[in-house]
Parts: C-alpha cells; structure tokens; sequence
C-alpha cells in the first residue's frame, strides 16, 4: 500500500514556508509528499528547490487551477491512495493512518475526510469541509459543524465515523484507481465545488464518502481567493448549477433548477444591496456561463448516469435556517 500526499501550490510560498515542514514530519513514515506547482508568479518553485530539495516537485506549465492542476499533476504520481492537501493546512501527529485504515477495511469507500478545524479559531469548525459535507434537495452545500456562515464550536459533538455526502478538497483521501477511473475533477469547474461533483460521482458508481475524526488537521481557508470575492462568487454560483445539471436524476432535474433560479435571484438582489455591484455581477455572469455550458454538460451527464443517492438532506437548507432561524447542523429536521 502506496499514500501519496500531493499539496497543489500557487503562489503560497508563505504556506509552504510555515506548513510543508509539519506535513514531512508527521507523514515521514506513511506517505511520500509531493508538491505540484500550477505556474506560481512567486517564488515558489526557487524556494522548493532551494530548502526542500529532496520533496519531490512537479511543475505544471500553466495555473490550471485546483481541478485541472490536480488532474495534471495525479496523472504523474503512482500510489494506491492520494491525498489532495491545500498548502494551507497545518496536519498533526497521525493524521494519515486513521483515515487510510479505514479505507483499507471496507473497498467500498471511494473518498474520505478528516475532522477540518479552523487554524485561527482553532476550538472551532473550519468552513471547507468541518466535519463531512451534505447538500439539501436544492444543491446548497454544509457541513456538519456549519450551515452557511454559521461555525460551530468543536465539542465532541461530531466525534463519530460517519458516511457523509461529500469530503472536503482542502484535505481528500481518494483511492488512486478510482480518481482516474472517474476522470479525475472536472477541469471546466477550475475551482470551487469540484470535490462535491466528484464525491456525487463516486455515489452515482455505488462507492462511500466517509469522516473519520480520528484525524485532524487546521485549515487556514481563503488561501487562493479570498472568502469575499467576486471570482469566488462567480465559481461558487456557476459550479453548483453545473454540479446540479450533471448529476441530479432526471425526474428532479429541471424542477431543482427553476427554484434555484428564483433563489440565485434573491441572492444577486441581496449582494447589490449588501456587497456591492462585483458580486450581483458575477452572479448574472456565473448563470450565462451555466447556460453556455449546457451542450458539454449533456454529453458529461450521459456518461455519469445520475440515479437516486442517499445523503441528500431532503429539506431546503435555505428555509430552515433563514426562515426557521436553525444554526446548527443538529438542529435541522429531517435527516
């Protein structure tokens, strides 16, 4: 058995700096560390060569972002199991074996995730991926640990092996045969969602998404972009819909997709009236980008065969927190 850590870096030569030295410590004895570079601007790659010369380093001729980055760098890199690690994450002592273990014992687990807490609050819940993701009836992603912008405290509450809907992409363990049995990430999503689409895969081909809290890392968060952003916004709002065309089944397809519109509406009104003009913008030009897409994302749709998944919360998440007021992921009714 073959781990394989590979942290895709652009222009973080400040996490690099601080992060990569922990991440040799505490995976020595477990895993090979890699570190693909996507055309960092910085100084990076001379930083690399200089005070990492024995870390293996890749180098993609092109920022091809998270998806195609890694897709690009994975195709270089042979294990039995990967593990996609942002270049802002601070790992701790035996972070790998709990997760890989668990993989090991059932083949069915396609992908897995440890317990995601915050770097700078670090009693808390980190918002990329707390402890597993979920998406409702209408494709809104949270976690448990956070529902929109609401972070939890970690207190045990989620300390329990758990099947969840997706694992986070700052740290996401994925067999390797499977990753490119799939096709990888999409690379037309560049960044933001890319791991919830390829976690729906795996659950479209019959494969589990797990949590495993017996490992925790820190997650810094807005590393590339930052969290208020109007090309975060735009990915974020593109990706779902495109997400959403891909893999929901048939019958709930175009259903999902009309209330998503009204709701996106409300969202661009909100931002104009919140943000700013950037971010109503980008939500108008996230939906004509959807659109354009359609034809590519009908021929990715044939080939995935969406069917009926188990996990999808089947209430809307907006209502309940915004309309009922529910803050945790305890308090929603009916998972």
């Amino acid at each position: 058995m073959k781990v394989a850590v590979v942290i895709l870096n652009w222009n973080g030569k400040r996490f690099l700096e601080e992060f990569l030295p922990v991440v040799l410590e505490h995976s020595r004895d477990e895993a090979d560390v890699v570190v693909a570079d996507n055309a960092s601007e910085d100084d990076s790659v001379a930083f690399m060569r200089e005070a990492f010369p024995g870390v293996r380093l890749i180098l993609n001729d092109s920022n091809y972002g998270f998806a195609e980055g890694y897709n690009r760098a994975l195709a270089q890199v042979e294990a039995d199991y990967y593990v996609l690690l942002n270049s802002d994450i601070e790992v701790t002592e035996g972070w790998i074996s709990p997760v890989i273990r668990m993989m090991e014992e059932d083949p069915r687990i396609g992908a897995a995730q440890p317990k995601l807490l915050s770097y700078h609050q670090r009693s808390h819940f980190e918002y990329a991926g707390a402890a597993g993701g979920y998406i409702d009836k209408l494709g809104y992603p949270f976690c448990r640990g956070r529902v929109f912008m609401e972070l939890e405290e970690d207190l045990g509450q989620y300390d329990d092996i758990r099947e969840v809907f997706w694992a986070t992409g700052a740290c996401l363990f994925v067999r390797a045969p499977l990753y490119h049995q799939l096709g990888g990430l999409d690379a037309d999503f560049f960044a933001h969602m890319e791991e919830i689409d390829f976690c729906w895969r795996l659950k479209n081909a019959g494969y589990r998404v797990m949590y495993h809290p017996g490992s925790t890392v820190f997650h810094i968060g807005g590393g590339t972009l930052p969290k208020s952003s109007a090309r975060k916004t735009y990915l974020n709002f593109r990706n779902n819909f495109s997400l959403l065309y891909k893999n929901l089944p048939a019958q709930r397809l175009w259903k999902v997709i009309l209330i998503r519109l009204l709701l996106d509406g409300i969202a661009g009104i909100k931002f104009l009236l919140s943000t700013g003009l950037p971010e109503f913008l980008a939500v108008i030009r996230a939906h004509y980008s959807f659109y354009r897409s359609i034809p590519s994302l009908k021929a990715k749709r044939r080939s995935i065969q969406p069917g009926p998944v188990e996990h999808i919360y089947p209430r809307s998440l907006v209502f309940q927190h915004y309309i009922r007021g529910k803050k945790k992921f305890s308090e929603l009714e009916g998972f």
